[in-house]
């Protein structure tokens, strides 16, 4: 009972945190196109994968067997939401906050950007927890100097890489807030080392299982630079930044202001140092806006003490404007945070309150759409699933055992696997789906699920006697509106080698 009443705001904005997605989200969206990679990642447990590292898939196996449904997969990303708002609220408190900075802490974690990416089953709320978490350990560490929060940070940063390899940044720019203050003797000791030795110990694995394929991390950070990172507008970044955090910017610009130039702040300098880092390395590499959403929980935490302090004695009602304030700005944009209505009426507001204009809507293609593009990939999968099954189930029974269900890309494999109704393997040579593609194919039948038709230099559809284009994906504003299920009859004798040889091939990509 004294823990639950001593650490009472932090747990009670972690539970709000868990519990108002589930209320917010409108039930007609469905998973998001990457959710069903990532969960079918839990059914191919690897100490890594074409796209992420191997955490998140303990996770989503924990999903499986509750069930694999739609609360399931998103309680975990709920959970860790919610942790991470109560690790703040701690990080506050070792900065001296009280009630009211903890709160504002808290508050900041709930009302913006965090909503949506701690209910989306994907790396980003793993990756955000463990930079929170490795910033407490500092904080820790500097109040303390004990240098078991070494060995605690070590240890965070190794798990965060097992997460996603952006924890290599955030571990940069802790070195650089170290050298910067005078934190920097820690490098004469022999603990740093130790603990860096710990945290190499633990991610060995996956550096072996990364050397194994070739390092295939490489090769995906590769093909996102040339068909997205390269058209990132460096200023757009920066802009974004404010736009991110807009309901609460006040709070994080005030904490970073706090810890460069107040005497109360010197003490905890370093997660400043940090921050600009994190913000200077992604600038010049053309991150993308989110990559930095791991550097802000340490911000609002020293943004709430400095709000705190800065409204003490005779301005206690400043902390009611700067409470009015986040939530005057947070509730026009929840739409925005998550689908809270269907697609027609989503369009609508954005139109009528202009947000239509300011670049929310513009997706990879850099192209301005009706909706946001996370939103257009949580709708049609169900109704894929369900024709994907009716054509497969409509073949007589001696064509449906000789027939392949091939999807061009993983998003249409996952969710034709994951909404589809007695189906055989799903498979996809896109992505992790091609590891797990078999090697030996008996088929006579393909029945494809893509956009476009193949073309003819596309030799595999070559081999087959006819095609017919049966059914097609018709829910509006959904991003894959317009992709086909295509069936392919009566393969040639030369079929089943040419797929083996060119999964061999592809698969040989990746192989020592």
């Amino acid at each position: 009972m004294a823990f639950l009443y001593r650490y009472r705001i932090g747990i009670t904005l972690a539970v709000i945190k868990f519990f108002l997605p589930f209320i917010l989200q409108h039930s007609m969206y469905e998973l998001h196109r990457d959710e069903m990679l990532y969960l079918e990642q839990g059914n191919h447990l690897s100490w890594g994968f074409m796209e992420v590292p191997p955490l998140l898939s303990i996770f989503a196996k924990l999903a499986l067997l509750f069930g694999g449904n739609f609360f399931w997969i998103k309680f975990w990303p709920s959970l860790i939401g919610g942790i991470t708002v109560f690790i703040v609220c701690k990080i506050a408190a070792e900065m001296g906050g009280k009630f009211f900075a903890q709160f504002m802490a808290g508050l900041c974690l709930i009302a913006g950007a965090y909503m949506r990416v701690h209910f989306l089953f994907q790396p980003n709320f793993l990756e955000i927890f463990f930079w929170t978490v490795s910033a407490y350990h500092v904080v820790r560490y500097t109040n303390t100097k004990h240098v078991q929060y070494v060995y605690f940070l070590a240890l965070t940063i190794a798990l965060g890489w097992l997460s996603k390899y952006s924890i290599a940044f955030f571990a940069a720019c802790i070195a650089a807030g170290l050298l910067l203050t005078s934190n920097r003797k820690l490098f004469t000791s022999k603990h740093l080392y130790l603990a860096a030795l710990l945290a190499l110990v633990i991610i060995l694995p996956n550096l072996w299982w990364q050397y194994d394929h070739k390092w295939p991390v490489i090769h995906h950070m590769k093909e996102l630079r040339e068909t997205q990172l390269q058209f990132i507008n460096p200023f757009d970044f920066l802009i974004n930044q404010v736009l991110m955090h807009l309901p609460y910017f006040f709070v994080w610009v005030g904490g970073l202001i706090w810890l460069l130039f107040s005497i109360a702040g010197k003490r905890y300098r370093m997660l400043a140092w940090m921050y600009i880092t994190v913000i200077v390395l992604l600038t010049a590499t053309n991150g993308k806006d989110y990559y930095s959403l791991g550097a802000y929980p340490m911000l609002f935490a020293a943004g709430g003490v400095w709000l705190e302090q800065a409204t003490a004695v005779k301005r206690y009602w400043l902390r009611h404007v700067s409470v009015a304030i986040v939530f005057l700005l947070f509730i026009p944009l929840i739409p925005l945070m998550l689908p809270v209505w269907k697609p027609e009426k989503l369009a609508a507001y954005y139109i009528k309150t202009g947000f239509n204009k300011t670049g929310f809507l513009r997706w990879e293609d850099l192209q301005e759409h009706p909706l946001p593009q996370d939103f257009a990939d949580m709708i049609s999968w169900r109704e894929l699933g369900d024709k994907v099954s009716k054509v497969y189930h409509s073949l007589p029974d001696s064509a449906r055992d000789k027939t392949l269900i091939y999807c061009r890309n993983y998003a249409l494999a996952g969710a034709t696997k994951y909404y589809g109704k007695d189906l055989p393997q799903v498979t996809s040579d896109n992505a992790s789906f091609l590891f797990w593609m078999p090697d030996k194919y008996n088929i006579d039948h393909l029945l494809f699920v893509g956009r476009r038709i193949p073309e003819k230099d596309d030799i595999v559809f070559q081999q087959f006697e006819k095609y017919t284009v049966i059914d097609s994906v018709t829910t509006p504003f959904a991003r894959e509106k317009g992709v086909k299920i295509i069936l392919y009859e009566n393969g040639n004798d030369q079929l089943n080698a040419l797929i083996e040889s060119g999964i061999k091939e592809m698969k040989d990509e990746f192989r020592r």
